[in-house]
């Protein structure tokens, strides 16, 4: 068994565990993912029985005797363990500005999160969202073509480099996909890139076995 072992949700509904998988994923890290599905009687149980020490929530990190349970700090644990890659920019300013956007997405847009939970199996056709959803969407596009105006010269994702910001935007995509949201030219392209990002495609696919289903719930995801 690996010394470092995540603990996931389901793939097709837990937009927090993406995020931590994906930060282990591009840190190079060789860590055991262990998948507990959500929403069960027994889900706590086993949440508890896959890593003591943390709360039943998703994800959560077992390295060893150690735990970590909170998705930025997990995050955070990859992007300074990783070796060949870097998961923040070099720049001072930049880095803050990264790790700004990465807390606004972290701790904000809670419309958006309750209206369009995620589910990387739902695509419906775009009808017009309550306005507090509509401004949460807003508020993200207008942080894309921000980050993509001013670091478009070093490459396709929001700082150029992927940096954990784009881990952090991951899951809104799935939600954006899902109910078909328009996008202008610079989200869409910035879109695409993120989309087709291969490790983004493994998890998508291997959502795409899961055979549990939650049905109508809202509040599919616990960080």
């Amino acid at each position: 068994m690996s010394e470092i072992v995540l603990v996931i949700g389901n793939k097709r509904y837990s937009s927090w565990s993406l995020r931590g998988w994906l930060a282990l994923k591009k840190s190079g890290l060789k860590f055991e993912e262990i998948l507990v599905p959500l929403y069960r009687e027994a889900s706590h149980a086993e949440l508890k029985i896959a890593n003591p020490l943390a709360p039943p929530k998703v994800p959560s990190l077992k390295i060893g005797d150690k735990a970590i349970w909170d998705t930025l700090a997990i995050c955070e644990f990859a992007a300074e363990q990783a070796t060949d890659v870097t998961l923040w920019p070099e720049d001072t300013f930049t880095r803050a500005h990264a790790r700004s956007v990465v807390a606004e997405m972290h701790s904000s847009f809670v419309a958006l999160r309750e209206f369009i939970p995620m589910d990387l199996l739902k695509k419906i056709p775009y009808q017009k969202l309550p306005e507090e959803v509509e401004f949460d969407i807003q508020r993200i596009f207008e942080i894309w073509r921000q980050c993509r105006e001013k670091y478009a010269d070093e490459g396709p994702f929001l700082f150029g480099q992927f940096t954990l910001a784009d881990i952090f935007f991951a899951p809104v995509t799935v939600r954006l996909h899902s109910h078909s949201v328009p996008l202008d030219e610079i989200c869409k392209s910035y879109f695409d890139t993120l989309w087709a990002l291969p490790e983004f495609q493994d998890w998508r696919a291997a959502a795409e076995r899961e055979e549990w289903v939650i049905g109508d719930a809202n509040n599919y995801e616990a960080q």
